[in-house]
């Protein structure tokens, strides 16, 4: 067979890879404790459940509007309106099947070659991943510039030339923990305002999991921006639905056309009884969230001062999402020489920076959506492991 060359440009997300490595040692016997993947520990909330298994029962199993029934992109307007105050048009938001087909239809809409799209580094692999597969030039913005890995936007509108197309940016951050305020959101968007040739894919999945009683600084804020701007959403992360494969996504009316005959050639529709608990899951109570949010907190301390009660690890304290990101060449060994001991020696899975970016090489990204205990367990192995 003669595949197509492009195939060679397509990265992956090793985060299943070390998965799948620490289930085969699970296999022979041996305990691992897994912060590794970045999923919520909680189970989905009952109501949302609840709600998917009555409209199987009431047979709502066929197809459905490829953009997603009306009655949950209606739903997906009242929770921006609640929660942003911004109105957004139900014929603007299609509902995916998580988060990663919204990324994947942004980029190849402006990628080909001659384009340019700037995106975090290090950052989401797939973004990097689908902007090399399309042929476009991936531009990294270097998140570790600043001291608290925050947006920097002198750095970013810095890099816009006239074959940019599209600028990937991702507020909480994953892997880094970082949470971007609202003054240096406000900057960026007054300094993209010269730059009209360019579109905005701004990914706010961590969106709801933002510590310290802090806002979350959306770009649902600059209607000025609307007509260039994509907003990626969903409920994988804030429900604890990861399984699930449910997000959303809202995008400039010109735009629209093209990604619902994206979702035709590619998946046809969402399920159509998981977007019933999707509703449940928006209109309901937030008591899942806030619940999820005080355990967050807890571990998320737990995890910061452990980590930099090692000896050679230094961690910011993360402001959103639920990662750390510590720097670990201090231990004497980059990241993937230090996560391929803590999985062999100390069996705790974590992932190397390097699987974020190429900028990331002293780095480790530890998930703290595990249990205290489990979290404690990882540190004092660690810190056993590095005697």
């Amino acid at each position: 067979m003669k595949l197509a060359k492009n195939l060679r440009r397509l990265g992956s997300e090793s985060a299943f890879k070390i998965l799948a490595e620490a289930k085969k040692i699970e296999a022979q016997g041996q305990k691992i404790i897994h912060l590794s993947l970045g999923q919520p520990d909680f189970k989905s909330p009952k109501h949302v459940v609840d709600a998917t298994k009555k409209a199987l029962d009431e047979g709502h199993h066929g197809y459905v509007l490829p953009n997603g029934t009306i009655e949950c992109r209606e739903a997906v307007t009242r929770k921006i309106k609640k929660l942003y105050n911004a109105t957004i048009e139900p014929e603007r938001i299609v509902i995916m099947p998580g988060g990663k087909p919204t990324m994947y239809y942004a980029i190849t809409l402006f990628g080909e070659s001659g384009a340019e799209i700037i995106y975090p580094d290090p950052g989401f692999p797939i973004y990097e991943s689908m902007i090399n597969y399309t042929g476009a030039k991936a531009v990294p913005i270097n998140m570790l510039d600043n001291s608290d890995f925050s947006i920097n936007p002198e750095k970013i509108l810095s890099l816009i030339t006239k074959d940019t197309r599209l600028i990937i940016l991702n507020n909480p951050n994953n892997p880094t923990g970082a949470f971007t305020e609202k003054n240096k959101i406000d900057q960026l968007a007054k300094g993209l305002k010269k730059f009209p040739h360019v579109a905005i894919l701004s990914d706010e999945i961590y969106s709801r999991q933002i510590f310290d009683n802090k806002q979350m600084p959306t770009f649902f804020d600059y209607p000025d921006l609307y007509d260039r701007l994509i907003v990626l959403d969903g409920w994988s992360k804030a429900y604890s639905m990861t399984g699930w494969r449910l997000g959303w996504s809202v995008w400039p009316k010109q735009l629209v056309e093209y990604v619902v005959k994206f979702c035709i050639n590619n998946h046809s529709c969402v399920n159509a009884a998981i977007q019933f608990g999707a509703i449940a899951a928006l209109d309901g109570p937030d008591d899942s969230i806030n619940l999820m949010m005080n355990k967050f907190t807890q571990r998320r301390k737990l995890i910061f001062d452990g980590l930099n009660d090692i000896k050679g690890i230094e961690c910011n304290l993360p402001g959103g999402g639920f990662y750390a990101f510590p720097k670990v060449i201090g231990t004497g060994m980059n990241g993937e020489e230090f996560a391929k001991r803590c999985l062999h020696e100390a069996g705790v899975a974590i992932v190397p920076g390097t699987s974020f970016g190429k900028k990331a090489e002293d780095y480790v990204r530890f998930s703290f959506a595990a249990s205290e205990d489990n979290i404690s367990q990882a540190l004092e192995n660690i810190k056993k492991m590095l005697g």
